[in-house]
């Protein structure tokens, strides 16, 4: 096996833990903190030569809804990480897959020279940062370490925090997350934060509102298929027993856009009925008529689309929420005990009962 010596003999665990072949012909499949060691052990020997020189990180990344073990290269003259990041958690889903430890190394040191041979790095400059702050919505039971050290603010079951957007281009929208020391180091508070942020997304991610129908018809006829088909194939459907999509013009952390009222109150006028809103994700939420069912019911559909069909890191909540066209304003519709969205329900708290004295 490339990169650690010795051979594994049928009967004899003479080779290293890592992976070998016991009696019997089973696979020994290391568990993820061994597989962590052994990346970054040998990360490097699957590295062409110009990367020889550089030290391999392994180090917890906070993500949203999850945490993660970043891989990253440092070079010696290096004071701070510019290198990309990939994911061990994703090699050890691949290792599982294949049982090819090989093969998940040669596979990420493959992307990972491609990133930094394509990685056109911006020039930062932070001046400009409060005009290129955006907000985004995740959820708070599932983030809460994350939200430890981040300026943010609660909305319903979720929580706003605070993006600094770097670069945007035809590629996509390259952004960092606004911690405390980043804010104290722009000088700005979260009440800051958040005006700049309310401006700022609303110009660089312009919220979208259109019809379940219409983004089916967008995707067919972005696949070739002609608009005289895909419009056969949606069909048409009564205003309000339709599904709306409310995102933004490019799709990414679009169910931020719940928090412009007025598209909504614009949506909840033209149908003449107040709204239940589904976290169909972080990038888009769906917004129906109350005709068309009882929370709770709206809200078992939402977990389980959430738990069988949308990637952690993708999911926003489990909950549904109303929004009154009249008091202009969003509340929770549900009240589910998942507020996680991995699936863990907490524990209650047990309850002893005082014994009394005689």
């Amino acid at each position: 096996m490339h990169g650690f010596g010795g051979a594994c003999k049928p009967g004899k665990l003479i080779c290293p833990a890592f992976f070998c072949r016991i009696e019997g012909g089973t696979d020994f499949m290391m568990d993820y903190g061994i597989f962590k060691e052994a990346v970054k052990g040998s990360f490097l020997s699957y590295m062409p030569e110009s990367y020889q020189g550089m030290e391999v990180r392994v180090e917890p990344v906070t993500k949203v809804n999850r945490k993660l073990d970043g891989l990253s290269l440092l070079a010696e003259d290096e004071k701070m990480m510019v290198s990309p990041t990939l994911y061990v958690n994703d090699m050890y889903d691949q290792y599982l897959r294949t049982g090819d430890l090989q093969a998940a190394l040669r596979e990420t040191a493959e992307a990972m020279d491609a990133a930094f041979r394509e990685a056109e790095l911006p020039t930062v400059d932070i001046s400009t940062a409060k005009d290129n702050i955006i907000f985004q919505l995740i959820n708070t039971a599932q983030n809460e370490d994350m939200l430890k050290d981040k300026p943010h603010r609660e909305f319903q079951d979720l929580s706003i925090i605070y993006r600094w957007v770097v670069s945007v281009d035809e590629k996509g929208i390259a952004s960092t997350v606004i911690s405390d020391d980043l804010a104290k180091e722009l000088g700005m508070g979260e009440e800051q934060l958040f005006r700049a942020a309310a401006e700022n997304t609303r110009r660089i991610l312009p919220p979208v509102v259109k019809s379940m129908n219409e983004a089916i018809m967008d995707m067919l006829m972005a696949d070739g298929m002609p608009k005289e088909l895909a419009e056969q194939i949606t069909g048409e459907q009564e205003p309000e027993q339709a599904m709306w999509v409310i995102t933004n013009e490019r799709g990414i952390d679009g169910a931020a856009s719940m928090l412009y009222e007025d598209e909504l109150h614009s949506l909840a006028e033209g149908l003449e009925r107040n709204l239940y809103i589904l976290p169909s994700s972080v990038h888009e939420v769906i917004a129906v008529s109350v005709d068309m069912g009882e929370p709770e019911t709206l809200a078992r559909m939402v977990a389980e689309i959430n738990m069988d069909h949308v990637e952690l890191g993708e999911r926003l909540s489990n909950q549904v929420y109303h929004y009154d066209k009249d008091l202009r304003r969003i509340t929770l519709a549900t009240d589910t005990p998942d507020k996680r969205l991995d699936g863990i329900v907490a524990e209650p708290e047990p309850v002893y009962e005082a014994k009394q004295s005689r």
